[in-house]
């Protein structure tokens, strides 16, 4: 049913937190999201976020409503777009979008010390449930987005620990794309980057010693154009 045109308008805000999680031992992009406890939708799985208050920013919105569902401060967040389609809910809702970015180290030290609320759960991109209202197609569109910035920025640092092994970011990078990149290829474009500093330290294991680097505060973008080219 389509809204009258006298209806009022309320404005929400929702965060779509995107987060690279190990699961069956492979690297997986995930979000999480709260399962609806009244209508409508009742039930449904939906994107955490809530009403904009009368005194209250559009950032601060969407950071209280990335607190509320992980217990954590985003290492990225950037305002996604508004969705307001008159059919997209019974009433008439305008939900300003947020993407936000969480560092996988520091979420599974918070599952750890911190219980998650009972009806928050994480979920594979590529494998979501049934969504409350648009949800599906705002989640598509940030995952497009997400993809497409990879291809050209350093938006993967916000995926990773502080200090990280060439391996280990290609492994993100290759999660959030969905494909497989040439190790060589990728080693070669990133090792002249001014993005990347190489630390002295070295990560040990079964293989080689893998140098660890850190991202340049300094540098905003890196020339990472060929990632996104297929």
């Amino acid at each position: 049913m389509t809204p009258a045109a006298d209806d009022p308008i309320r404005v929400a805000v929702s965060t779509v937190i995107f987060s690279v999680r190990t699961r069956e031992d492979r690297d997986v992009l995930m979000i999480p999201l709260v399962r609806r406890t009244r209508d409508p939708f009742v039930g449904s799985w939906a994107l955490p976020g809530g009403w904009l208050a009368s005194d209250e920013g559009l950032g601060l919105a969407a950071g209280r409503t990335l607190a509320e569902t992980t217990g954590l401060a985003p290492s990225w967040l950037e305002q996604l777009y508004t969705f307001g389609d008159l059919d997209r809910s019974p009433s008439r809702v305008v939900s300003i979008v947020y993407w936000a970015l969480l560092r996988s180290d520091l979420v599974e030290a918070q599952r750890e010390a911190v219980d998650a609320p009972e009806n928050v759960a994480w979920f594979d991109v590529d494998d979501l449930p049934q969504l409350a209202f648009d949800h599906r197609h705002i989640i598509d569109y940030a995952v497009w987005r997400l993809r497409n910035k990879a291809g050209y920025s350093r938006i993967a640092a916000g995926l990773l620990p502080d200090e990280f092994t060439l391996a280990e970011l290609r492994a993100v990078y290759e999660t959030v794309l969905g494909r497989r990149l040439d190790p060589s290829n990728f080693r070669r474009l990133l090792e002249g980057s001014e993005a990347l500093v190489p630390t002295e330290r070295f990560r040990t294991g079964s293989h080689r010693p893998a140098r660890i680097f850190r991202y340049n505060s300094e540098v905003e973008l890196a020339d990472l154009g060929p990632l996104g080219s297929s």
